[in-house]
């Protein structure tokens, strides 16, 4: 038999699943829920503690606890990518994650720093670069209204953005097309991509930064980007608030048999 917070807590999940309880509302106080009988002060804490830890509430001191909006953003898989967003428009990826899900992007919602710096190993191995190699470091911070959705750093080897907007410190996409159009227009052209996705707990910084409330993971973002070539122009790490954000990839499924048989 499960203990009481829990069978509270299922009972409280259910309501606000159902809408009975609608993002934005303050949940009943627990004082409210002991006198209607739905178990001691202690049991309701560890109710609505565990409805914050799966992501359906936030607890906030003088705030109370409240039903979390439940609207990620879709994040759109290859199709963020299209070239005729940014090579040919004005759309970059993020944006068309916003454009996906019927929102839109305002001044002030991305803000980023340029460093140039030594390579971390990651970096320097994406790149195939030796140790103490520098690159360039464009890191951004992407917000929705004044909410935080994640963290993007892209880098670069210097050869590949000096003297381009992407260092260019100026908040805010580097121009039309964003990124993928500086490079284009500096002669490399991108051509494929690979993305690989980790889920984490969240550091302290990230916490904060990201605002997150407790307990809630991170995905973590590693996206290399290559010529046709084979050329590595940009590899970058997201950190991407876990609940922000509705992951949704289309693909071909691969035949890899089909010339074989086609070859008999």
């Amino acid at each position: 038999m499960a203990p009481k917070w829990r069978e509270l807590a299922d009972r409280l999940a259910e309501r606000i699943r159902s809408g009975e309880y609608a993002p934005g509302q303050q949940l009943p106080h627990i004082r409210t829920l002991v006198d209607a009988g739905e178990g001691s002060k202690a049991t309701v804490h560890a109710a609505y503690k565990a409805l914050e830890a799966e992501g359906l509430v936030t607890s906030s001191r003088g705030h109370g606890t409240t039903v979390r909006p439940q609207t990620p953003l879709k994040r759109i898989g290859i199709d963020r990518y299209d070239k005729v967003k940014w090579r040919d428009g004005d759309e970059v990826a993020f944006i068309a994650d916003r454009v996906a899900s019927g929102r839109g992007f305002r001044r002030g919602e991305q803000t980023q720093s340029i460093s140039r710096i030594v390579a971390p190993p990651v970096v320097a191995a994406a790149h195939s670069l030796p140790p103490d190699s520098e690159v360039y470091a464009r890191a951004r911070l992407v917000k929705e209204g004044e909410q935080p959705t994640h963290t993007l750093t892209s880098y670069y080897r210097p050869e590949h953005v000096e003297g381009t907007r992407l260092v260019d410190p100026t908040p805010g996409p580097a121009g039309r097309g964003g990124g993928f159009r500086v490079l284009y227009d500096a002669g490399y052209e991108i051509d494929h991509m690979r993305e690989e996705l980790f889920a984490r707990v969240a550091t302290p910084e990230e916490v904060k930064l990201l605002q997150l409330p407790s307990g809630e993971p991170v995905v973590e973002l590693h996206r290399t980007t290559y010529t046709a070539d084979g050329t590595v122009v940009e590899f970058a790490i997201g950190v991407h608030a876990a609940s922000r954000f509705a992951w949704r990839y289309d693909f071909q499924v691969p035949d890899s048999g089909q010339g074989k048989q086609e070859g008999k």
